[in-house]
């Protein structure tokens, strides 16, 4: 399993879109219906119904928010590609919430948080397709965050991410609206 962020279908049909031109190289396209962002690495849970109440209990001080796409590009780096990703805006509210989710699932990670969405893997010649084909383009999209999703990986005879659950994030409550008059 893992913790994401769906990606709203209209947005990643757009990327997907963006990424068929590497489809003529030996490398591995993410379905349109499989784009999200992943909050939390995956990990294996036998128990479900306690993980999903370990998550509802961590999405309960947090708000929805903006998740800014900002760029497609390949990554890690331009000088081993291994992926053409879309670069997401580190804002706070992002970054607050993975780091409570990562610390609740107790996992961990070296590296930095560097919200991406990947649209292709790139098992070999990285550098020559990225110079064949270069992509870095910047992009206009927002997508408003109102769920956050525990997802199981397919097995291998099996194709696409599953969502196990998908709960809920609440609206950010203006003080000055919902104060008592006094």
């Amino acid at each position: 399993m893992f913790i994401g962020i769906k990606v709203a279908p209209e947005i990643a049909q757009e990327l997907a879109t963006l990424a068929r031109c590497l489809e003529i190289y030996p490398v591995r396209l993410i379905r349109p219906a499989d784009i999200h962002l992943t909050l939390v690495p995956p990990w294996n849970e036998t128990d479900i119904t306690g993980a999903i109440e370990s998550l509802r209990n961590v999405l309960h001080p947090f708000s929805r928010f903006d998740l800014v796409f900002e760029r497609a590009q390949y990554g890690p780096t331009l000088a081993r590609p291994r992926l053409l990703w879309v670069e997401c805006a580190v804002t706070t509210a992002l970054t607050e919430l993975q780091k409570h989710l990562v610390a609740a699932f107790e996992r961990t990670d070296e590296r930095p948080f560097r919200p991406h969405i990947t649209l292709v893997r790139i098992p070999k010649k990285g550098r020559t397709i990225a110079r064949e084909i270069p992509i870095d383009r910047k992009l206009p999209h927002v997508q408003r965050v109102q769920t956050i999703e525990l997802f199981r990986s397919p097995k291998r005879s099996d194709e696409g991410y599953r969502v196990i659950a998908s709960l809920p994030l609440p609206e950010a409550v203006d003080p000055a609206v919902s104060a008592e008059p006094g």
